[in-house]
């Protein structure tokens, strides 16, 4: 039995969509609070299934998780042990390394199966485990599993390569309980960072810097319970806002940070978008007339995001003339572009860039989410497409967009799951 989503294009979309809270930073906060040593409620938690997968090995480890509400959820770690974790959950997301820099700040030791996720070309954590070493861990691979030993952390000095997101979180994760101070340079300075620290500082930790290129940590002996807000989700705001100026008359897009999405919205400017920001939402009067072609470069945040590029491809097929789209993140993020050209696109695809030709029109067809980003772009090019577009490997979208069908047929789309054998 597989599941998919149908998509009948050209309808005109109009309405309000209200963003949940960052995947990205759910998929941190999760683990991270099981260094307090009490009670952790948070809340905007993200109705997706890499929530549901970090929930099963929150239980494998004897975590209590307790859904209060939607979006509300209890996490109690007096009855937790530190046990292996070899759950297949842990290949489901890539996430669940941040159970690293979590388990060995706690206990001083982790074993755990080699995280999974999307594949966008090589993403190694060799950074995550060089960070470990520079604070006392040994790290060993052994049979698919990572073990992480320190009988003592001690707060050092790391200067990361690339300013890697995760790799940052992690060690800030680790570092909380090391002795003395931990200084992380070349820090990433994204808002999934500071949301991080924040809750850990409610906890008690003492981090200061984060959003900043340079993060300190000072030890701290224990962490305690407390409530968080989850940040709203920069990357689902942004896959909207794009949706809304490919297939919009007008939409409200609202609990988003404008500032977090300066980088799209400038660029969206340029390409001829109607735009008018708020405090806290933006409206789109949407429009395929007359957009004009841009050149887009992926850098770390501040910069033009990565898991933008792929939504913001399916607009950039309908500009007047040619448009290119150059990955410095991930050099292979260039799948959703070959089922693009199943529904009409004009792509060529030459690493580490893809040169998007347009105006063309997109007709329906069969196609597969190869990742959770490629998913959302073939989602805007089915709301664009003359007939219908059936799209397969649906669990990839689910891994990152709540209710996404809910949502849209909420504003006019004519979108609905289907089952066949």
């Amino acid at each position: 039995m597989e599941e998919v989503i149908k998509i009948k294009g050209g309808k005109k979309l109009n309405g309000t969509v209200r963003i949940g809270g960052s995947k990205n930073a759910t998929v941190a906060l999760i683990p991270a609070s099981i260094l307090a040593n009490g009670p952790v409620t948070i809340c905007g938690v993200p109705s997706i299934s890499d929530v549901e997968s970090l929930s099963v090995l929150l239980q494998d480890l004897g975590v209590m998780v307790d859904v209060r509400s939607s979006d509300s959820i209890l996490i109690d770690t007096e009855n937790m042990q530190n046990k292996p974790l070899v759950h297949d959950a842990v290949n489901k997301l890539r996430a669940s390394y941040y159970f690293m820099g979590a388990l060995l700040g706690k206990y001083g030791h982790v074993e755990i199966r080699m995280p999974g996720g999307c594949y966008l070309g090589p993403r190694p954590i060799d950074l995550h485990l060089k960070g470990f070493e520079a604070l006392g861990a040994t790290v060993k691979y052994d049979h698919g599993c990572y073990v992480l030993d320190a009988p003592e952390l001690v707060g050092t000095k790391i200067f990361l390569d690339i300013a890697s997101v995760g790799a940052t979180i992690n060690i800030m994760m680790a570092a909380v309980h090391a002795k003395g101070r931990t200084t992380i340079e070349n820090a990433a300075k994204e808002p999934e960072i500071i949301d991080v620290a924040t809750l850990l500082n409610k906890m008690g930790a003492q981090i200061r810097g984060a959003g900043t290129n340079v993060i300190t940590i000072d030890g701290v002996d224990e962490l305690s319970g407390c409530f968080h807000e989850i940040i709203p989700d920069r990357i689902e705001a942004a896959t909207y806002i794009v949706l809304a100026a490919a297939a919009g008359e007008e939409v409200k897009i609202e609990n988003i940070i404008p500032h977090h999405l300066e980088s799209l919205t400038s660029k969206l400017a340029e390409l001829g978008v109607d735009m008018k920001i708020d405090i806290d939402s933006i409206t789109i009067h949407g429009g395929l007339d007359n957009l004009h072609p841009i050149d887009i470069k992926t850098l770390p945040y501040p910069g033009f995001a990565t898991d933008i590029q792929q939504p913001l491809t399916a607009l950039l097929t309908q500009a007047q003339g040619q448009s290119i789209v150059t990955e410095t993140i991930y050099t292979e993020r260039f799948k959703h572009c070959f089922e693009l050209e199943k529904m009409g696109a004009k792509i060529n695809v030459m690493t580490p860039s893809s040169f998007i030709n347009g105006p063309t029109p997109l007709s329906g067809a069969e196609v597969s989410a190869t990742d959770l980003r490629c998913g959302a772009c073939l989602v805007i090019a089915g709301l664009i497409a003359d007939g219908v577009t059936t799209i397969r490997n649906i669990y990839h979208i689910e891994r990152g967009y709540e209710h996404i069908v809910e949502k849209l047929t909420a504003i006019g789309a004519q979108i609905w799951r289907e089952t066949f054998d």
